[in-house]
């Protein structure tokens, strides 16, 4: 998945720091209420992101670990058939963490664990860091490293890059992207730099994977030109060698994942031209005999053949796991393969010959509905890089894609194993004042969903006719909640309506030809007789007056701006023009637009304009870090809000009892701390209703409360889903 970068300036550290993990961090606002007990929950859609890395424990039955690349790590819970989220707790100043690069377990003592976390290795981004657990996970004690890491760069699907030394457990060895191999001699407490024969490279790939053969540790190195070494080892933990005879050539040149057979004594690696997830057409499969060092090519199919649509089936090899419980048995997958679609081969004779399990496969994807990607059949899967065999059940294989985790118990019969782990990066959010689903939601990758029930994935699952990719845009008519809208990238239209509350949708019947940017924000006037549409700077705004029918250009309309409709006032419009920090009105439904209030600095292209449900004119402006602004008078003015120090972004719910103001949840800070607030007295004082161990990285995009129930409220998430929240009645 590729999430919404946030932009944070880099500060290089001369040496690693070492902290506990979560960090307290002081509060003193006076105007904050400490402490309100609150559930938080995941609103289940079911996984939607990429599973980068699937681990089982090689000695403890039923404990296994999961990573994503912008959603965190996850241990499985056997009892429960789920996942468990172990990173929660990453706060706003560290949303960069979010991103898994690595895992490691140790074998030896199998309570504990190691993630190496970064999610890009941008000069904008963070520096990485290292996690160390002595219990699974429960807690935590950090390293922050000199180094960046980039668990949604390009081969964030090889690995793994983190190892416990098969001969020490109190060594590590950490593979980075940029700056060569670091070791720690301290379980993961401090790290140092490693002489290592390859040269690290600004824009490379570094080390690919980590892999303990008996007592020999083995490194992949991923920028090789195809004639050079890129698989290198060492058998006493000082000197690294090439190894010899390794495959050369486009097939060999990146080695992607390696398992090794402690039966046989052999190191089954797979290969690519490219790392992946993208841009691969060949590769390849080997193994090298431990023992007297023979490499043997056992690739199940060679990329190159004809395709079924009569193209070339180009792909690479991705995943491999070995059978813990029988010598010879392997599984690898296919990596990039669109034409024939990935699959996973298995052998059980070291190779020889191989088996497709995709072509006896059965798909159950009725917990998951989505994954038909509003076509009748799901796909057996894509950006196949992490498989995973259960050490002690030979039947059990997993393999993540793009948007789940795949398992199965009699390598027939597959369904998603993915309860629990939820890692949409979600754009927008709505919850209707009536009908019959508490929640809409639109996201990257997987559009918008309609959340019938908030504790299982979409029955309908993404909104079909048209099926978005990534949806941009959201909203429903104020007075007439039945009608919604919806924007984004979609495989017949980038625009659609629904009469049902989000139900069913139908496309526009006709888009702007005019526009030559992406299809961005959408908006609905309270009665649903006018639409405004968005697009990127280039374009001025978009207006349809007949359901999506025809379309005319508003050059007044503050061009790249987000449009927000008057919740009363079907003539009504609103739009916050970043450039100039100024708020543009409209009173003759979004025909023309005239400037208002000016001087608004919101720092940045990044705000947020909302307007009180019920009331017209009432604006509220987030303005980041400047603060929070309020109008009663449609925008002719704007007063600071004084309880706020910042705002990123503010929604409304079901006012408490007795007062007539919705709620308004806020992610912000009042003082020094960024987190989820309610105030119940119109922005006079808050309540923190979140906490340390709930967190979730960059929440910044939207937030809203339900209007029907006081209290609750959802949260959008850039990697863990939507988040809602309950008061502990």
């Amino acid at each position: 998945m590729r999430a919404f970068r946030l932009s944070r300036r880099s500060v290089l550290a001369a040496t690693a720091a070492v902290a506990a993990f979560p960090v307290v961090q002081g509060r003193a606002q006076a105007a904050v209420t400490e402490g309100a007990g609150y559930r938080w929950r995941n609103v289940v859609q079911g996984g939607t992101g990429f599973v980068t890395g699937v681990l089982f424990h090689p000695s403890v039955r039923g404990l296994a670990y999961a990573r994503t690349d912008i959603g965190g790590a996850y241990r499985w819970d056997d009892r429960t058939d789920r996942w468990i989220p172990l990173t929660d707790h990453i706060g706003w100043d560290d949303w960069n963490l979010l991103g898994v690069e690595a895992m490691a377990v140790d074998p030896a003592h199998p309570d504990r664990l190691y993630l190496a976390l970064g999610t890009y290795a941008q000069s904008w981004a963070g520096n990485g860091a290292v996690l160390r657990s002595e219990d699974r996970g429960a807690t935590w004690k950090r390293t922050d490293l000199t180094v960046k890491l980039g668990a949604n760069e390009d081969g964030r699907g090889c690995g793994e890059r983190l190892l416990v030394d098969p001969r020490d457990s109190d060594t590590l060895w950490l593979g980075t992207r940029h700056d060569g191999l670091l070791r720690s001699t301290d379980r993961g407490a401090s790290w140092q730099a490693v002489s290592f024969p390859a040269a690290p490279s600004a824009t490379g790939q570094g080390v690919t994977l980590l892999v303990a053969a008996g007592r020999t540790v083995y490194a992949g190195w991923g920028d090789s030109d195809g004639t050079s070494a890129n698989l290198y080892r060492t058998a006493d933990g000082t000197t690294w060698e090439a190894v010899p005879g390794q495959p050369t050539g486009a097939a060999a040149k990146v080695p992607v994942r390696a398992a090794y057979d402690r039966h046989t004594r052999e190191l089954y690696v797979t290969y690519a031209d490219a790392p992946g997830p993208n841009g691969q057409s060949d590769g390849s499969v080997h193994k090298l005999r431990t023992t007297n060092g023979t490499w043997t090519e056992v690739t199940p199919v060679k990329p190159g053949g004809a395709s079924d649509d009569g193209g070339t089936d180009s792909f690479g090899y991705g995943g491999v796991a070995v059978d813990a419980r029988r010598p010879g048995t392997v599984v690898v997958s296919t990596n990039n393969r669109w034409a024939l679609v990935d699959t996973l081969y298995r052998t059980t004779d070291g190779g020889r010959t191989w088996t497709s399990l995709k072509d006896e496969a059965v798909l159950d994807v009725s917990e998951t509905p989505y994954l038909k990607w509003g076509g009748d059949q799901p796909k057996f899967g894509w950006w196949i890089q992490a498989v995973g065999l259960d050490p002690f059940d030979s039947g059990h294989v997993v393999y993540g894609t793009g948007a789940t985790l795949y398992g199965t118990r009699d390598l027939k019969h597959w369904a998603p194993e993915i309860r629990g782990l939820e890692e949409a990066s979600v754009r927008q959010l709505i919850s209707p004042p009536a009908g019959q689903a508490h929640l809409i939601s639109g996201s990257g990758d997987i559009g918008v969903m309609y959340h019938e029930r908030l504790t299982a994935s979409p029955s309908r699952g993404m909104a079909s006719n048209p099926v978005f990719g990534t949806a941009t845009g959201l909203a429903l008519a104020a007075a007439r909640p039945s009608y919604v809208v919806r924007a984004g990238w979609g495989d017949n239209g980038n625009g659609a309506y629904s009469n049902d509350g989000g139900r069913t949708w139908a496309p526009f019947k006709a888009q702007p030809t005019m526009a030559k940017s992406a299809p961005g924000p959408i908006a609905t006037n309270a009665d649903g007789s006018v639409l405004l549409w968005s697009f990127g700077a280039a374009d001025p705004g978009f207006r349809s007056a007949d359901n999506g029918g025809t379309w005319s250009e508003v050059t007044s309309f503050p061009k790249g701006a987000v449009p927000v409709a008057d919740p009363v006032d079907p003539a009504r419009f609103y739009a916050f023009d970043t450039s100039t920090g100024t708020l543009f009105a409209s009173t003759d439904s979004g025909t023309t637009f005239t400037a208002r209030a000016t001087g608004l600095d919101s720092g940045d292209s990044e705000f947020q304009l909302a307007v009180t449900p019920g009331r017209s004119g009432h604006l509220w402006l987030s303005l980041k870090w400047n603060g929070l602004y309020r109008s009663t008078d449609g925008g002719t003015s704007f007063t600071k809000v004084s309880s706020c120090r910042a705002s990123y972004t503010l929604g409304f719910g079901k006012a408490a009892d007795g007062v007539s103001h919705p709620a308004l949840y806020l992610v912000g800070s009042t003082e020094s701390i960024t987190a989820v607030y309610r105030s119940d007295d119109e922005a006079k004082t808050w309540t923190r209703i979140n906490d340390d161990r709930h967190q979730w990285g960059w929440i910044g995009a939207t937030v809203t409360g339900d209007p029907r129930i006081h209290g609750r409220v959802y949260i959008a998430t850039n990697g863990r889903g939507v988040q809602y929240g309950e008061p502990v009645r």
